[in-house]
């Protein structure tokens, strides 16, 4: 395996048949090994309040304290865990106050990992391939409705630069060619993979069209995929949709869109798909044909959550801490109690389906005879203790403490979204002060990404030792964004619980 991932491609080449996979994901909690992330880049620093809401962003940042006070953390951590010789014992040396080039995509003092890759080196990679680089840059210039002297202007920039360029959408003068992408730190929707397989996203919006191209590209031609390139899965539209008026297109039961949010591997044989603002039940659907028909599980659950912005995908209302913890928001736990308990009053009178969570569980072969289950935490303490092996009982930690009004609260800027590293150590924000209070309850060590850094460095603690811990990121400017820790991952491999 080519470890240096900033040469060009003619030099990349990838060793196949290695005794560890390069790819596998089998749960949500097996410990993390390589993972694609994406460092906040200069796009995020072009977004405009007139503009936040069309680009899908939630508000407008201060993108040097993101950089410097909160992802940076999050990148230290990730090589602490996953590569730490490229960070161990230099941790005071990589501080806010310190230089950047450790953490620039194509700087010479880069810290080029194959565990932790940025996008960004994968796609300025792929770029030193001239066919590559005419396809792409034709591709984009389409889909941004470009002049044809702007296509031509973007051959004229070496691949380093024209990857910055086609992912911020600025030229290095600050001048703005299209959109920035500033979603595409939210790795995790690009792509998820399915045991030894890729399944391809289509986002919902138009703002994130750039986004998908570019993942095609690189997983279609990097040679770290070279291997898993007749298991990338992507999912098809209805083939009449171009036949449709666009009233119908657009709607769910023959539009495909699907988010990588909206996936979860959650067993070695049990996928669970959302439907939600952003994936279509028709998407779900073919999700579910394509995985049984490869035989790559057993299982497909299919959640349907409210459409609401506040949701948006079903890691942000749960994720899993350990094999018998689960944090979730209180208010969908048990909304199947809730609809049991109603009089005939409440039976006939109309519904509010903007809150209407449903949970529909498939069988390979017998895909016209789902289970309906009830509730959220009767599917997750079935998933821990039958699929899992959990042996001590499953635990729930609630969003605010699951006290009004701070379990809403503390779920918009992503209480439920966590990145497990190992099982029952996970990476989330800081700010959410109730949960974390649930977490202590819990017995977790809540600690600051900074203190244990220090920790590790002093010897006082290990990945391999720690146990039992919410490590929490500084989050002022990233929580602004809209997604946590586990939007902004994409797992590549995992151990095998």
């Amino acid at each position: 395996m080519n470890t240096d991932l900033n040469t060009p491609s003619t030099h990349l080449h990838h060793q196949s048949a290695e005794s560890a996979p390069f790819l596998r994901v089998t749960s949500e909690i097996g410990t993390l090994r390589r993972l694609l992330i994406h460092s906040p880049d200069r796009g995020l620093g072009k977004v405009v309040p007139s503009k936040a809401q069309d680009w899908l962003f939630e508000d407008i940042v201060n993108l040097s304290m993101m950089r410097r006070d909160e992802y940076d953390y999050y990148v230290k951590l990730l090589l602490y865990f996953l590569d730490p010789d490229k960070v161990r014992g230099r941790i005071a040396e990589l501080g806010p106050t310190h230089n950047r080039d450790f953490y620039k995509p194509g700087h010479s003092d880069y810290f080029k990992s194959d565990k932790v890759i940025d996008i960004q080196v994968l796609l300025a990679d792929i770029l030193h391939d001239e066919v590559v680089r005419t396809k792409l840059i034709a591709s984009i210039c389409g889909i941004e409705r470009t002049s044809f002297q702007t296509q031509q202007r973007l051959h004229q920039f070496d691949p380093e630069e024209l990857a910055k360029i086609m992912i911020s959408g600025s030229l290095p003068d600050q001048t703005m060619l299209f959109a920035p992408l500033p979603n595409f730190i939210f790795t995790r929707d690009i792509g998820i993979v399915i045991n030894d397989h890729i399944l391809l996203n289509k986002p919902a919006k138009l703002a994130r069209t750039r986004e998908a191209l570019l993942a095609q590209y690189f997983f279609n031609y990097h040679p770290l995929f070279a291997d898993y390139r007749d298991k990338l899965i992507e999912i098809p539209d209805n083939e009449h949709a171009f036949l449709l008026p666009d009233a119908d297109v657009n709607r769910d039961l023959t539009r495909s869109t699907l988010e990588g949010g909206d996936v979860m591997m959650i067993s070695r044989r049990h996928l669970m798909v959302g439907v939600s603002e952003r994936t279509t039940l028709y998407a779900a659907q073919q999700v579910m044909r394509l995985v049984f028909e490869k035989d790559l599980v057993d299982t497909v659950t299919i959640i349907k959550i409210p459409k609401k912005r506040d949701y948006m995908h079903i890691d942000t209302i749960f994720t899993q801490v350990k094999r018998n913890m689960w944090v979730l928001l209180g208010s969908l736990a048990r909304l199947g109690d809730e609809a049991n308990k109603r009089d005939v009053l409440h039976f006939f009178a109309q519904k509010d389906l903007s809150e209407e969570l449903r949970i529909l569980q498939f069988r390979k072969g017998e895909e016209d005879k789902p289970t309906e289950i009830k509730n959220l935490e009767d599917l997750l303490a079935d998933i821990s203790r039958n699929e899992l092996g959990a042996t001590e009982p499953v635990q729930f930690i609630y969003s605010g403490n699951n006290e009004f009004p701070f379990g809403a609260r503390e779920q918009w800027t992503d209480s439920c979204n966590l990145l497990a590293l190992k099982d029952g150590v996970v990476v989330g924000y800081d700010r959410n002060d109730r949960t974390l209070e649930a977490f202590r309850h819990a017995g977790f060590d809540v600690v600051g990404a900074a203190q244990l850094l220090d920790r590790f460095e002093r010897g006082e603690s290990s990945p391999e030792t720690i146990q039992n811990t919410f490590i929490m990121l500084p989050s002022a400017e990233l929580s602004r964004a809209r997604g946590g820790s586990h939007c902004m991952s994409l797992p590549l491999l995992r151990d095998e619980l």
